[in-house]
């Protein structure tokens, strides 16, 4: 595919490598043949899973989010590995942070979460068919699983503690599909 508005990559300098993102800086000629410099936040990716229990709750995490130095309250979601698919990440993850196991998973839509200046890209999944598994949190993650009915999820979304875009995605979806 051509690009009509094409930005050519000069030179890239990393700054910093992390375990979940990676840093760098690219000096880029735009297409009116003049230089620019973008920074951009490299992401491994990430799956986030809309799971609606048998009596018609959904799960949702609550936990503390550093970068805003509060709590949120979220579908369950979590990092792609490296080389990892991301059906196989969203059935690792839901079970982890809820001890729930998806008998079926259905993908519901994949988007960049903030294309401006990161690569992160998120697939967003679908069960209500699930069994009780195991909860296996990482050692540094501290959450609660809640459930909720799709009304008070609206209500959360209303006062902020549902604040993140996966989240109101997830509770408008399941508004338009019928709960």
């Amino acid at each position: 595919m051509t690009y009509k508005f094409y930005e050519k990559t000069i030179s890239t300098q990393s700054i910093f490598k992390g375990r979940i993102i990676d840093l760098e800086v690219q000096d880029v000629e735009l297409p009116n043949g003049e230089h620019s410099k973008r920074e951009i936040i490299k992401h491994p990716g990430a799956v986030a899973v809309i799971a609606v229990t048998k009596d018609k709750k959904i799960l949702l995490i609550n936990q503390f989010r550093k970068p805003l130095e509060k709590e949120l309250v979220e579908i369950p979601a979590g990092k792609l590995e490296p080389g990892e698919d991301p059906l196989e990440c969203a059935k690792r993850e839901l079970e982890e942070e809820t001890g729930y196991r998806p008998k079926d998973l259905k993908l519901v839509t994949s988007f960049y979460t903030s294309p401006g200046f990161a690569n992160e890209l998120v697939y967003i999944y679908f069960t209500n068919e699930m069994e009780l598994g195991e909860v296996n949190c990482d050692e540094d993650e501290f959450l609660e699983v809640i459930e909720v009915t799709l009304d008070e999820a609206e209500e959360l979304i209303e006062k902020q503690v549902i604040h993140d875009a996966k989240t109101v995605f997830a509770i408008q979806y399941l508004k338009l599909n019928g709960g």
